[in-house]
């Protein structure tokens, strides 16, 4: 797609006069791009968001390029006219590329890609409404108060129908003189025809109301008027003006009435008298938080010193990877990186991966930096997205602060992006397209911006570790002993040929190279000149110890007779720490209270009606209703009485989660109290502040939950952590499953020990033998990246190779599975291009939300170039029934 003019420009001297404008309609089901005419004085430029026709509706567009002459296949009464511009120049020129580069790479058509970048509202598109013709122009809306001043220019001509006279009749009813048009249709049967009797008879008029967005906030505001204050002013009315002075002369109205104790008819009073002004302010809706205290910068371990240096260094495009363990002060690091941006006026950008870990970091930044910390992410309003938008857009240097879609936050002049635990999953979307990897957008954003992209993890992804700390796999072979034959000459390895996806559009090049015949040498996905930087912090701050991992072998348990979830070494250790009046975490994989319910006499499992999975059991507390429900479409039932296969009322709960762990804790161990902390305990906002909010405060001695414990969260006063059944992240079909059960026990492990008393962890497992217990026992990352690529290797998965993977949904079996087949056979010619081809298969799971689920996986090579066929073409050969899903670099495959 080419663009005529520099979208972003400032310039408004040099925009050409131009007539007709190319855009990008916000409609649903609309492709390709719009030619539309611009009547003067309108003008308009690339990346303007405008307001347009579009069939019977108004819609929003974007504009790619402006035409001096229209398109030579349309004809000039084809082409409609522009209404109105909605805001100028609100894409710069990077932005403008890093959404088409996001476009062309992950398969998205652009406007969608739009749509994930622009906050909730801001491209709405508008309703069409009916009005009676009176005396106001066409087009307007009326706004007469008095049902009187509506005239009709004519009289019917005919006697009306029933539904064009029951129209007309709640149309004179209405003070206005309009309705919306859904809301007539409710009103009245055969609504269309009677509309369309009116319209021909001139006694009604449809018109469009224009898209809003989100509207801005407005509160009143009382401010003082420098006057002499006149005689008549009463005691009460002196005593509001002196409060007035004493704060500044302006305070807003609600705080004034309140600190004042008074009405607002004695402040209307004073503002007849020209003592005051009452007039309304707009207020920016921002994300509420606690009060903090003020900070200052922290003094630094030599490490995080050294490493603070090499940063501050950094000139243009660096990727840095931070490899901390926990507790060593990366936070601290972030910080002190951040600080002399703003002072410059730069900017900052701090991804996270979950909202939860959002309130701590927040605060932590906040009493830093003040207000110019600001938070973005999808559990804010849609007023509080859109006002933290525009202030981005105020060219001041802030810090946002965000999860994965804050990637496309507007920050001015930034200088640089952060990504916290950049390991985890959570910053790759599976749904709705694009299906995008924060990481990698942040990498193409940082290269736009020249700016720094500083990787932080005590577990780094394996692409991660290989793409920057991979420049080392020379320097580590020679210590080994195991140079290879090209690094003993002290040659630079030679580079392989770029790997190049086509599908829209020509996508981003990768660079390798290749592996040395003689070891697995970590791969670099970078050209050798390619800016990357390692940093190490390798201990904790203060040298706090990591914390001794115990492993508990739960088959010696159950051999010995306990039964419980909680081995005897954890039952202890709960019984010794509420002693010590300290604070631990016990983890378990699963929400809920079970995995699933049996029947015990015929072994039937309750499955959910709409996927192919069993149902879990939740039982929140003694007084809740026992559920059944599907953790895939969130279908929800009571448990039956009797088995619907062999009329059986003895069911059994088999697995544990969260809620059978809570419920266990209180029946075994009375006097601890405890918090539960997963996903169904912090679904409403700010669930996650209060939560860890209670139990920093002492509330409780336990916080049970999953996966969010791992996610950075820092509790100083946890001296124990219990990790309940390790087995389930080990035992996944998944080609990860090994290197994400090492990342989450591994974090967990972290969240304790952090503060002035040494941290206890206790992993409870039934496969005490696994490589993966065994390296996280020991801490001991190197060893398990150097296994873990070793398999990867053998198997032909990244960071050894690339994956596409294509998923085909429907409510037909049958469609979704030819739609498959016949995208396999229009991909059977890529294996002379050395791509290997997995399936058609069904999914893991066949059948979610009634919907029948088929997949295509692609392992592409890194040692030569690849096209694949246009993503266009291959959604062609889908039936109009089957959705396909194009997922570039997926992380999971189930």
């Amino acid at each position: 797609m080419s663009v005529l003019a520099e979208p972003g420009t400032n310039d408004q001297a040099n925009v050409p006069m131009t007539t007709w404008v190319e855009v990008l309609v916000d409609c649903p089901g609309a492709q390709g791009i719009f030619t539309y005419r611009l009547l003067p004085p309108l003008i308009v430029q690339p990346g303007d968001l405008l307001s347009v026709p579009f069939g019977m509706q108004q819609v929003g567009a974007i504009a790619i390029r402006c035409l001096e002459q229209p398109p030579a296949d349309l004809e000039a009464k084809q082409i409609r006219d522009v209404d109105a511009t909605l805001q100028s120049r609100f894409f710069s020129a990077t932005y403008w590329q890093l959404l088409n580069r996001v476009a062309d790479y992950y398969c998205t058509p652009l406007m969608q890609v739009v749509r994930v970048a622009l906050p909730p509202g801001l491209l709405s598109r508008s309703q069409r409404r009916v009005r009676l013709v009176g005396r106001k122009d066409q087009g307007e809306r009326i706004k007469d108060k008095d049902a009187t001043s509506l005239s009709l220019t004519s009289s019917p001509p005919h006697p009306l129908t029933p539904a064009a006279q029951q129209l007309l009749t709640l149309l004179h009813a209405s003070k206005t003189g309009d309705y919306s048009w859904q809301y007539l249709q409710r009103q009245c049967q055969g609504a269309y025809r009677g509309l369309q009797e009116l319209v021909k008879d001139g006694l009604v008029a449809n018109y469009l109301e224009p898209p809003t967005t989100v509207r801005p906030k407005q509160r009143l505001a009382v401010t003082l008027v420098a006057s002499p204050a006149p005689f008549d002013l009463t005691p009460r009315q002196q005593e509001i003006l002196a409060v007035l002075r004493r704060q500044g002369g302006e305070l807003w109205l609600t705080d004034l009435l309140q600190l004042c104790q008074t009405s607002s008819t004695t402040l209307k009073g004073l503002a007849q008298k020209g003592q005051v002004v009452i007039q309304p302010r707009e207020v920016l809706r921002r994300e509420g938080g606690p009060t903090v205290t003020a900070d200052v910068a922290k003094s630094l371990t030599p490490d995080q010193a050294a490493a603070l240096e090499q940063l501050q260094a950094l000139s243009g495009f660096t990727q840095v990877l931070l490899h901390g363990v926990t507790g060593s002060g990366k936070t601290e690091v972030y910080l002190q990186a951040i600080a002399p941006l703003l002072q410059q006026g730069q900017s900052a950008l701090v991804l996270v991966p979950e909202i939860g870990l959002t309130p701590q970091l927040t605060d932590r930044f906040r009493a830093r930096f003040g207000d110019r910390v600001c938070v973005y992410h999808s559990a804010l309003s849609e007023g509080e997205r859109y006002d933290t938008w525009r202030q981005m857009l105020n060219g001041e240097a802030q810090i946002v602060i965000g999860t994965r879609s804050a990637v496309f936050a507007p920050l001015p002049r930034l200088g640089l992006i952060v990504l916290d635990e950049e390991h985890d999953s959570s910053f790759k979307q599976d749904q709705p397209a694009p299906c995008y990897h924060a990481r990698t957008v942040a990498e193409w954003r940082a290269e736009l911006e020249q700016c720094p992209l500083l990787l932080g993890s005590a577990t780094p992804s394996l692409e991660s570790w290989v793409r920057i700390r991979g420049q080392g796999a020379e320097g580590r072979r020679e210590e080994r002993g195991e140079r290879g034959e090209r690094g003993e000459r002290g040659e630079e390895p030679e580079s392989t040929p770029h790997l190049e996806l086509k599908t829209q559009s020509s996508l981003a090049k990768r660079h390798v190279h290749k592996v040395a015949p003689s070891e697995l040498a970590l791969l670099k996905t970078l050209p050798p000149s390619f800016p990357r930087l390692f940093l190490s912090l390798p201990s904790r701050v203060y040298d706090r110890p990591l914390p001794p991992i115990e492993v508990v072998d739960m088959r010696q348990e159950l051999h010995q007779g306990n039964r419980s979830v909680f081995s005897r070494s954890l039952r202890l250790a709960l019984i010794a720490m509420k002693e010590r009046q300290q604070q631990g975490i016990l983890f378990i994989h699963r929400r809920g209270h079970s995995t699933f319910v049996s029947c015990r006499s015929c072994g039937y499992v309750v499955t959910c009606p709409n996927c192919d999975v069993s149902m879990a059991y939740h039982h929140s507390h003694t007084e809740a209703t026992p559920l059944l429900r599907c953790h895939y479409c969130n279908y929800n039932r009571l448990l039956p009485n009797d088995c619907p296969s062999c009329q059986s009322t003895y069911f059994k709960h088999f697995g544990s989660g969260t809620q059978q762990i809570a419920q266990a804790l209180t029946q075994q161990f009375p006097d601890l109290r405890s918090i539960r902390f997963d996903s169904d305990t912090t679904r409403t906002k700010g669930a996650h502040r209060a939560l860890l909010t209670h139990f920093a405060a002492g509330e409780a001695d336990i916080l049970v939950g999953t996966q969010m414990l791992a996610k950075g969260i820092d509790l100083p006063q946890v001296t124990l952590v219990g990790i309940l059944s390790a087995d389930g992240l080990l035992h996944m079909a998944d080609y990860r499953a090994s290197e994400r059960a090492f990342q989450t026990l591994t974090q967990v492990a972290g969240r304790c020990g952090r503060g002035d008393d040494p941290g206890r962890v206790i992993l409870q497992t039934y496969s005490p033998e696994a490589a993966v217990i065994q390296a996280v026992q020991q801490h001991a990352y190197e060893r398990f990246v150097d296994d873990e690529l070793q398999h990867r290797s053998q198997l032909h998965y990244p960071p050894y190779s690339r994956l596409v993977l294509l998923r085909f949904a429907s409510t037909s079996p049958v469609a979704v599975q030819q739609a498959a087949e016949r995208v396999a056979l229009a991909l059977a010619d890529l294996e002379a291009q050395g791509v290997e081809r997995l399936g058609p298969a069904p999914a893991t799971i066949l059948r979610v939300a009634r919907r029948y689920h088929w997949q295509i996986l692609l392992k592409l090579p890194l040692d030569q170039p690849v096209t694949l066929p246009d993503a266009t073409a291959l959604r062609v050969l889908c039936a109009s029934s089957v959705s396909l899903t194009i997922d570039i670099d997926p992380l999971h495959l189930l």
